[in-house]
């Protein structure tokens, strides 16, 4: 019976290990994170910002397509360079910040690369709701562990997000004969895990 035993607990350590917990709730770091935004004014390159005002962010390591996202901002806090520009893209007929003060995305899906692995690329798809108009987006996505820290150390992750928008699909409309119509977007926030 004792032999038995022994051979069934050497069978154990040998199969791979699973975990139970699931995705991790994860926060901000402390300096926050901020959406970067880049749009063609008159042919030029202006770029903005917007902070994020709140975050529900739950990864799994051990299933990254499992983890979810829900990322507020604040666009009454959205700024360019140029005060002019910051006026009119709060403007009612642009992100209209007075009636619609908070952008929200919604993820839907996490789809990983050809392995399986996040390091051979991976999409995030969402639902972006920005002056009140729900659309579906998706962004290129990047999840780096702390540089020097251990392979299986995830407890503080950079989230890089990268994608674009046509800001007509939102009803964002004005200022149609200096802005374009694409919006690229950049997110690069730092997390660490909750618990």
């Amino acid at each position: 019976m004792h032999r038995r035993h022994l051979l069934l607990c050497a069978l154990a350590s040998l199969a791979p290990r699973t975990t139970l917990a699931g995705p991790t709730p994860y926060r901000l770091g402390n300096g926050g994170a901020t959406i970067t935004y880049t749009f063609m004014l008159s042919g030029a390159p202006v770029q903005g910002t917007v902070p994020i005002s709140q975050a529900d962010l739950k990864v799994d390591p051990d299933n990254l397509a499992a983890s979810t996202a829900i990322v507020r901002a604040d666009v009454r806090r959205a700024r360019t360079g140029l005060i002019f520009a910051t006026e009119a893209l709060k403007s009612a007929s642009v992100l209209d910040a007075a009636t619609h003060p908070t952008a929200q995305f919604r993820s839907t899906r996490v789809q990983l690369g050809p392995s399986g692995r996040i390091s051979d690329g991976a999409t995030l798809d969402g639902d972006l709701t920005l002056r009140g108009v729900t659309r579906n987006v998706r962004f290129d996505a990047g999840l780096f562990r702390q540089r020097g820290s251990a392979a299986e150390d995830f407890s503080q992750l950079t989230v890089i997000l990268n994608g674009r928008v046509d800001r007509r699909d939102f009803g964002a409309t004005g200022y149609a004969d200096l802005v374009d119509n694409s919006v690229d977007i950049d997110i690069t926030a730092e997390i660490s895990a909750a618990g």
